[in-house]
């Protein structure tokens, strides 16, 4: 430092000024609509309409969530959501991992041609299989089950995991160890189970937030696949009950809060691992 003169030590610290002001700015823009939304969310629809837009509420008006909860079904659909969620990303992790380990060390002819089968998953935009699959899902019999959401969730999930799982055990787990494994008597599960899935870990995390995050927030196919509100996820049945509440910003916001809420607990949680896992897995190699 003592070699740096005064104007360099001013510049830096313009530039460092500078560059949290950025990061302020962004943090602000970024988190002031979900915090906008929680507050709207605690108003009477009378209170919307009168007070300024960016007021803070009054009181804390509590009803409209136990409106929401309870006379509108939303404990329902809070819990499908979280079902749905959890099960994805439990299959789409396992599944991934194991077919990964497959592709990634198990050589044999068919392998190359599986993979790429897999790979072609990618490139399919749920456009263009809607029709398929909803006559698919309605020949089996699954329409308006859980079953029936369930497969397509995981199914659409599984290409671009089985790639990244691929990529990460190929370049990450040496063809020594596991032969050492299998010198010692492990079977191809024991080593899978031991060895492999727990190496696995850092993109097992970036596979559990993606998968997490995109089928809390998926709306689509829920609509398509399911009638009626017994099966209906939190995006769906906020998207249905719009129309129904749309003069009611206070209970709509408050359909909004409880449907985004979820997801931003998850981020803050895992937030530490979100960076770990998307750096270790997504960008490994």
């Amino acid at each position: 430092m003592g070699n740096k003169s005064v104007f360099q030590i001013i510049s830096d610290a313009v530039a460092k000024v500078i560059l949290y002001f950025v990061l302020l700015l962004f943090t602000v823009l970024a988190t002031y609509p979900i915090i906008w939304l929680i507050l709207q969310s605690f108003k009477t629809n009378q209170q919307y309409m009168r007070l300024n837009k960016l007021a803070l509420p009054p009181s804390f008006y509590t009803d409209n969530y136990d409106f929401m909860w309870t006379r509108m079904g939303f404990q329902t659909f809070f819990m499908n959501s979280l079902f749905y969620a959890t099960v994805t990303v439990i299959m789409v992790v396992i599944l991934s991992n194991m077919a990964g380990f497959a592709f990634a060390k198990l050589h044999y002819k068919v392998t190359k041609w599986l993979f790429g089968i897999f790979i072609v998953g990618i490139l399919l935009t749920l456009q263009s299989i809607l029709i398929p699959l909803f006559l698919m899902i309605n020949a089996a019999g699954l329409f308006n089950t859980r079953l029936g959401v369930l497969i397509p969730y995981i199914g659409l999930g599984l290409p671009m995991a089985i790639y990244l799982c691929t990529d990460f055990i190929k370049k990450g787990i040496p063809d020594e160890l596991l032969e050492a494994a299998r010198i010692d008597g492990a079977g191809y599960l024991r080593v899978f189970t031991t060895i492999v899935l727990p190496m696995c870990a850092p993109v097992s995390v970036t596979l559990a937030i993606i998968t997490f995050s995109g089928t809390w927030n998926e709306f689509v196919l829920m609509n398509i696949l399911t009638s009626g509100d017994k099966y209906k996820s939190l995006p769906a049945a906020v998207g249905r009950f719009a129309g129904t509440l749309g003069s009611d910003f206070g209970k709509l916001f408050t359909g909004l809060t409880i449907s985004l809420i979820p997801i931003v607990v998850f981020y803050l949680i895992f937030r530490n691992q979100i960076t770990k896992g998307v750096a270790a897995g997504a960008v490994k190699g």
